[in-house]
């Protein structure tokens, strides 16, 4: 009997312990989980806070790039300011000169107010080009109308290069003709204008310089452009007129030579720079490697597979390739895509539009 008790009493001892420890345990789990959840909790929120600060951060740069956009018209706008500016100047200017050509007896300083002449009509096409460049995409042209101030530019260079070869042959005319003692000595006149032209024209290229690196207008810096060709030719003509009055009346020819080589030139570069931009020529290398550090600098880019660039009008096409780690997931993946286009149009002005494709590493 008292074997059964103790045996009793033992099994009971046992089985309380048992649910002490079943207790224990229950309890341990409970605080386990507890913390679990905490720590989740914690996780959550700090991954809340990541995406409010990417939200802001995203925000930031596209309100930055709305304004870049809503700044077309005020581009427009620049662009139309100088180019009345330059139309009122240049018509003034090319009566002076044409008035001082005849008045004075000068063969180059007529070659020159034919030059100046030449910036209206060319100043009318830079505001046709502006208008058009800069309307909004449409569905006939869902890329947008930028290469049309490309046109305006080749339309420009042609212009002038058949000024400069108009000038010239007017000019190579007096001098095969051989005549020099029959060629007319001309007066002081078309010699202060000279000074005065190249003084106002030179004002003109910065100004219409400054105004097209502003916008980043191809057209605009062609008719800059015009301007210092209209300089240079003053210059030209300076040089002949004084040589004509210092006995040598064959100079005031070969200065609308000289003046019809400068304008050939410079037409030649802007019709150089027009077709470059329209056949989709890249970046230069010093813009590519900017945009190559821009991209590196971006949280989950672990290379660059491929770069492409390309000029479309006045504006810039990028397409990117980038490696990521390929665990991540799809949103992520965008979410890395989507950090690299907007840096990539922030940091460059010029860029229209970012195309990023993500390569699993």
């Amino acid at each position: 009997m008292k074997k059964e008790n103790t045996t009793e009493k033992e099994y009971i001892i046992g089985k309380d312990n048992k649910i002490v420890k079943e207790n224990k345990i229950v309890k341990e789990n409970k605080v386990k989980k507890a913390d679990k959840i905490e720590k989740s909790d914690k996780i959550e929120k700090l991954d809340k806070n990541q995406k409010a600060d990417n939200i802001e951060d995203k925000s930031r740069v596209r309100k930055k790039l709305v304004k870049k956009a809503g700044s077309i018209k005020t581009d427009k706008q620049t662009a139309i300011q100088v180019s009345v500016v330059s139309i009122i100047v240049n018509l003034l200017l090319s009566a002076a000169k044409l008035a001082a050509g005849i008045i004075g007896r000068s063969q180059a300083m007529l070659s020159d107010a034919v030059h100046s002449a030449s910036d209206v009509f060319s100043t009318f096409i830079v505001i046709i080009g502006v208008n058009i460049s800069s309307k909004a995409s449409d569905e006939d042209h869902q890329y947008g109308h930028e290469r049309m101030e490309c046109v305006a530019s080749i339309l420009l260079a042609t212009i002038l290069c058949a000024t400069g070869i108009g000038i010239g042959m007017v000019g190579l005319n007096d001098i095969i003709g051989g005549n020099y003692e029959n060629l007319k000595i001309p007066s002081v006149l078309p010699l202060s204008m000279a000074v005065i032209s190249i003084v106002v024209k030179e004002w003109m290229y910065w100004y219409t310089r400054a105004a097209a690196r502003k916008i980043n207008s191809g057209s605009l810096m062609a008719d800059a452009w015009h301007h210092r060709s209209d300089a240079l030719s003053s210059v030209g003509s300076f040089v002949g007129i004084l040589g004509a009055r210092l006995g040598l009346p064959v100079l005031d020819p070969i200065a609308s030579v000289v003046i019809c080589i400068f304008i050939i030139k410079a037409a030649f570069d802007i019709f150089s720079d027009a077709i470059s931009k329209m056949v989709d020529k890249s970046c230069d290398e010093e813009t590519i490697e900017k945009m190559k550090a821009v991209i590196l600098s971006i949280d989950g880019v672990k290379e660059i597979d491929e770069l492409r660039t390309r000029l479309f009008g006045n504006k810039i096409y990028v397409d990117i390739e980038i490696g990521a780690d390929g665990d991540l997931t799809l949103r992520d993946s965008h979410s890395i895509a989507e950090d690299v286009h907007l840096k990539i149009e922030e940091e460059f002005p010029g860029c229209k539009h970012c195309m990023v494709h993500v390569n699993p590493r």
